[in-house]
């Protein structure tokens, strides 16, 4: 099976969260095989520095997803699992979004506690 997104979306989170796991990193690179050193948004998945990144990339992995999908022969006996796979991704795509959208209104909430707490203790 080739779960080729989720590979490199691990790798790239590896990355943005500082996960330093070298038999972590060799078990996901074994997984994207040689489509992983392609460039692409695979490989620029595996490559992201940053949330934003990362929520880019692997849409765009997606899009190339669902177009590999949509071009199988509906004989094809590895169509049950790419699509098995298309709604995983989706699942994974909005998790991911719910976490940035998250992460941005802590962001926010950070400088409305800021505020606050200058209202109770002005600044002298």
């Amino acid at each position: 099976m080739a779960c080729h997104e989720i590979a490199a979306l691990r790798l790239g989170m590896m990355n943005v969260i500082g996960i330093d796991n070298e038999a972590e990193k060799q078990h996901e690179l074994e997984e994207l095989g040689p489509i992983g050193l392609d460039h692409g948004p695979l490989k620029s998945l595996t490559e992201a520095a940053t949330m934003g990144e990362l929520q880019q990339y692997f849409e765009s992995s997606l899009t190339l997803l669902e177009e590999k999908v949509s071009q199988m022969s509906a004989n094809d006996k590895k169509l049950p699992y790419y699509r098995s796979l298309l709604v995983m991704t989706k699942k994974v795509e909005l998790d991911l979004r719910n976490q940035m959208e998250s992460v941005k209104r802590l962001y926010e909430d950070l400088e409305e506690m800021h505020d606050f707490m200058h209202e109770i203790y002005p600044a002298n």
